[in-house]
């Protein structure tokens, strides 16, 4: 189960375990620019792109994934409805960040994240720990036939994005008791959440974050 500390960021219990780890899902209530100074980010295309900060910060490059190992940079992405993964190597320290809305979903950034982190560190799926943070439910999330197509479904259908980005970690390899969902709505949660189907362009963005902490030898 997700909590929320005193900074209005969300954590996940069995990831605060790992001590060398820095982690977060923010909520609309977290100052952002606060947080930017150390991140690696990217322009995100809805794509099955996945990128190596390489010790950098600010803008790498288009993508929907970021993978690094270089303590003191977090890598993040923005999300406002589309679904923050985070995905965290404990024997390697190894760490992805990943944006997954319905096209990255369709396109498998998720099992992509997972493949960048075994050909850039060597990690192992088995290895993994997998956070689904705050999206788009299945209770709010509902598509034309077009989008519901890509997902097996017909006509008019509510998708669970979450269950998807699920389904595609196991199928990577990631272990089912290593795979945490925040089972939070985005659309339901105004007090907390951006969300672009509720709010369209007047919505903001929430950043998740994960890195090595710069202290780590």
């Amino acid at each position: 189960m997700f909590y929320k500390d005193s900074r209005n960021i969300y954590r996940v219990p069995e990831l605060d375990g790992l001590a060398w780890l820095e982690h977060g899902f923010g909520t609309r209530l977290v100052n952002v620019p606060a947080l930017m100074g150390r991140l690696a980010l990217l322009k995100q295309v809805h794509s099955a792109t996945c990128l190596a900060a390489e010790g950098r910060t600010g803008l790498i490059g288009e993508g929907d994934a970021l993978v690094e190992n270089t303590p003191g940079v977090s890598v993040a992405v923005r999300t406002a409805d589309c679904l923050p993964i985070l995905l965290v190597d404990e024997r390697c320290r190894a760490v992805a960040a990943v944006h997954a809305g319905w096209r990255g979903t369709v396109a498998g950034i998720a099992r992509h994240a997972v493949a960048a982190l075994h050909a850039r560190f060597g990690s192992k799926a088995a290895d993994l720990h997998a956070a689904i943070g705050p999206g788009i439910g299945k209770c709010c999330y509902q598509v034309g036939p077009e989008v519901a197509g890509q997902f097996g479904e017909n006509g008019h259908a509510h998708i669970d994005l979450a269950e998807a980005n699920r389904a595609q970690l196991l199928e990577a390899g990631v272990t089912a008791r290593r795979i945490y969902r925040s089972n939070l709505c985005t659309m339901c949660g105004a007090a907390e959440f951006h969300s672009y189907r509720r709010d369209r362009e007047a919505a903001g963005r929430m950043v998740s974050y994960a890195g090595i902490q710069a202290a780590v030898q």
